[in-house]
């Protein structure tokens, strides 16, 4: 009987070697490597070889991967070994053979210190490998999510773009133990390309499942993607999950957030069997209970978002959808599961009360009072995120800085896009994200088209929101963590001074009853003569009380038990119930 490593990473490693279909190994000799080799020469899906020199190891895999016509890994020890590798590695690199080396290594934290044989691999020669991943040792979930994903994408890559060499570097924790009996099976993740057979390499979708498409941050659709998408939907009953930048505005647009959001009650429309995502970073809740996901993008990369992804393909996304448009065209789906949506996200905004004003309250009352065919620029964070509770026109694109996801840059992106365009172009914004980019209103070609919508409310009420983790800080977060009383201190006059000295039409607004006489006036199709910028004046804790109204609509008997557990247990207590239960 076999007697395997109890190493995690490693065995996940050999896991998905054999998932890959890697099963030769030229093994020299080492103590760092032991953990490795000894469970592999032991596996009878490997053909393992041996070279003590691995100079002549990696040239030997170079041949016997063009002899064999599939990829050959190698495995050493540490200290200057691995250097012996470079010269085979370079060969392989431009003769684009897949050869996976695998280095083993110490605790990268003993690299510069002192310690024996502890030499840093974290950069290679540019022409040696074509990628290069340092997988850690698991001690947590999310470290064995995040070795997965490492793995996954360092064995895809040898075989990508016509093949070449690979380098993992596998951390040890020298355990001397070999208890486990079989290689635990651990997800795989497949990539498909555009000249990959179709259909015989492309998966199968069962319609009798639940499926969705989530688009993050999205350019401006063509008709043709629209209409494939659609086709899509109707043949396998699928809806489109979409926050406020996704930009779909198709038959089966979903604005999922209210409901997804809700911390006392989980709907069964969240339960999702598969997830086909496109798009970039969203600003939006990701759905935690999905059972699988693809993505489809041109670039190709794993983008694990919901940490359940299987499949990656390749290609333009209207390309996928007439591809399964194809296989799915004797299907006729009942949109049911859009009425379910469309039920539940009916239920939850006829749910919500008057709200305090805020950045919530802002966003109901303007979403629908917005000119069509204008465009829609959001702060990140608390703007983004109410905006996504409420929907415009279909006619209005939206967008957000949620790629670098920082508040650097949201005037001036906005800016950037009203002087190539004769549409008016609207900002949400709070305060601080503001100020931090007030020099891009004083820029000389500022046109008349450019509208603001200066939410302030004196601090980063971000970080007074109940899913901060300075929430529970109350106001000893206020002066360092969230910023408080820069800028004026919500002068009344500050931004107003600024924007009319540069040219800017400036209103404001202090309550409900004021922003809602002005509104009209702010949103107008009728052309200005000038920028505007619209002040809107509120306080934090109505930010925070409209958030808690929003994430509470509803309340269900299981969820509330399971919050109230949480709360009076805290996270690290459940945790290790959770593993004395799994025992």
């Amino acid at each position: 009987m076999a007697n395997f490593t109890d190493e995690k990473n490693t065995l996940m490693l050999i896991s998905l070697m054999k998932k890959h279909g890697i099963k030769k190994v030229i093994a020299s000799p080492g103590t760092t490597n032991v953990a490795f080799v000894a469970t592999v020469q032991q596996d009878e899906y490997f053909e393992v070889f041996s070279a003590y020199d691995e100079r002549s190891a990696a040239y030997m895999a170079c041949g016997m991967a063009v002899e064999s016509g599939e990829p050959v890994a190698l495995s050493c020890t540490q200290a200057t070994a691995s250097r012996n590798y470079l010269s085979g590695l370079t060969e392989a690199y431009y003769r684009k053979i897949p050869i996976l080396a695998i280095t083993s290594t110490q605790h990268l934290g003993r690299i510069g210190q002192n310690f024996q044989q502890a030499i840093d691999r974290s950069i290679q020669p540019v022409d040696s490998v074509k990628l290069s991943v340092q997988v850690p040792v698991i001690h947590s979930e999310d470290d064995e999510w995040y070795c997965n994903v490492l793995l996954n994408r360092a064995l895809l890559e040898l075989r990508r773009n016509g093949n070449g060499p690979v380098h993992i570097n596998l951390t040890t924790a020298y355990s001397m133990e070999f208890p486990v009996r079989e290689i635990p099976k651990v997800r795989v993740i497949r990539r498909i390309g555009f000249l990959d057979s179709f259909p015989a390499v492309y998966p199968k979708i069962d319609i009798s499942k639940k499926i969705a498409i989530f688009v993050g941050a999205h350019k401006k659709w063509s008709n043709e993607l629209e209409e494939a998408v659609d086709e899509f939907c109707q043949h396998y009953n699928a809806v489109v999950l979409c926050d406020a930048v996704s930009n779909y505005k198709g038959k089966y647009r979903v604005m999922y957030s209210l409901v997804a959001s809700q911390r006392q009650y989980h709907s069964p429309v969240c339960d999702i069997d598969l997830v086909i995502h496109l798009g970039d970073v969203s600003g939006a809740f990701i759905l935690s209970s999905v059972k699988e996901t693809w993505r489809v993008n041109p670039d190709g990369e794993i983008r694990d978002t919901f940490k359940k992804q299987t499949y990656v393909f390749a290609m333009e996304e209207e390309v996928f959808f007439q591809r399964y448009n194809q296989l799915g065209k004797d299907y006729v789906g009942d949109d049911s599961y859009l009425r379910a949506w469309r039920i539940e996200c009916d239920k939850f905004n006829q749910k919500i009360p008057e709200l305090p004003f805020s950045n919530g309250w802002i966003a109901q009352h303007t979403a629908e009072a917005l000119p069509k065919k204008s465009i829609l620029h959001l702060g990140i964070y608390n703007s983004l995120r109410h905006w996504s509770f409420f929907d415009v026109d279909e006619s209005i694109m939206e967008y957000s800085n949620t790629g670098g996801f920082g508040i650097d840059g949201c005037v001036s992106a906005a800016l950037g896009a009203s002087l190539v365009t004769d549409k008016l172009v609207f900002l949400v914004i709070g305060d601080l994200a503001f100020f931090y980019d007030l020099n891009s209103m004083a820029n000389r070609d500022v046109k008349n088209n450019l509208r603001i919508l200066l939410i302030n409310n004196g601090i980063g009420t971000e970080f007074k929101n109940p899913d901060n983790r300075a929430y529970k800080l109350g106001s000893l977060a206020n002066p360092y963590i969230a910023a408080e009383g820069h800028n004026g201190k919500k002068s009344k006059n500050l931004v107003k001074h600024y924007a009319e000295d540069l040219g800017f039409l400036y209103i404001s607004a202090s309550t409900k009853e004021e922003f809602l006489k002005k509104i009209p006036n702010f949103v107008s199709n009728t052309p200005k003569e000038h920028p505007v910028i619209f002040e809107v004046f509120i306080n934090t804790e109505d930010e925070t009380e409209t958030l808690h109204i929003l994430y509470n609509l509803e309340t269900s008997v299981t969820v509330s038990t399971k919050n109230l557990a949480k709360s009076f247990l805290g996270d690290s207590n459940i945790k290790k119930l959770k593993k004395i239960l799994r025992k």
